[in-house]
């Protein structure tokens, strides 16, 4: 990227997306040029195709962070550079690659048999680990509450693509995911631009705070890890386990960096 300029544009706060994007850019030599919010019309007071001409026309290829991901599309279409999806509702692409290199570390690149376990809500996180782990030839459960446990049809038809529903559980049972689980995520509970919403979730979320207790008593295996794409809050996972010898948390953080690296 010698001499050329990446722009970030992030609709949403970021604090690994954004350090991972800027360190990699100047790593290969670019310039990294954020455009935060509030500095930028994206959107606003001007059309997500214009803004996509008219920094593609200055810039060498952007990352964006938008809300719908119909937004992040619009703007692929009308740009003239490459734009990389730094996080949509629907999808978390470059969160997925670090969380690819974080277990192929840990299982030295093997993960079919594997059973992965998510607890928690289905979010961009959960759709990414969906579509991807059954390809590896992974297991992958899902648990979450009655209400929160909708599989956008989007992404299940990306499975259906891919024939790996054999591969995939979808359940209201932390007990059930967990199972015979070799390595455990959950994320937030309360996703950007869903506050308001904070009393009724924590409610609906109780008895799924990831804990030792709660995960051996279920039947993981004995060597589980635990991963989370931060930023994590006590109510989703208990500092035991966060800050324990099975969690791969931030190996997980530092691999954004060198995954984000390799999409530049």
């Amino acid at each position: 990227l010698y001499g050329q300029t990446i722009a970030l544009i992030f609709n949403k706060r970021s604090t690994r997306t954004r350090v991972a994007s800027e360190t990699a850019t100047k790593l290969l030599g670019g310039h990294p040029m954020f455009l935060g919010g509030q500095d930028i019309q994206l959107g606003v007071n001007e059309t997500l195709a214009d803004s996509a001409k008219v920094i593609s026309s200055m810039a060498d290829g952007f990352m964006a962070r938008v809300g719908a991901h119909e937004e992040i599309e619009e703007l692929a279409q009308h740009s003239r550079v490459p734009v990389v999806n730094a996080l949509s509702d629907l999808y978390h692409p470059t969160q997925i690659l670090a969380d690819l290199l974080t277990l192929f570390e840990h299982y030295s690149g093997y993960l079919k048999g594997k059973k992965i376990a998510w607890v928690g809500d289905t979010n961009n996180i959960s759709n990414e680990l969906l579509v991807t782990l059954p390809r590896f030839g992974a297991e992958f459960a899902i648990a979450s509450p009655k209400g929160y446990d909708k599989v956008d049809p989007r992404v299940w038809a990306k499975v259906e693509e891919a024939q790996t529903q054999s591969l995939v559980t979808l359940t209201n049972s932390p007990a059930e995911a967990l199972k015979d689980a070799d390595v455990v995520v959950t994320d937030t509970w309360i996703s950007m631009g869903q506050e308001e919403e904070k009393a009724a979730r924590l409610k609906a979320f109780s008895g799924y705070q990831i804990t030792n207790e709660m995960v051996n008593e279920a039947g993981a295996k004995d060597s589980w890890v635990f991963l989370h794409c931060l930023p994590r809050k006590q109510e989703e996972v208990n500092d035991e386990v966060f800050y324990g010898d099975r969690s791969l948390v931030f190996p997980e953080a530092e691999n954004r960096k060198w995954t984000i690296l390799s999409v530049f």
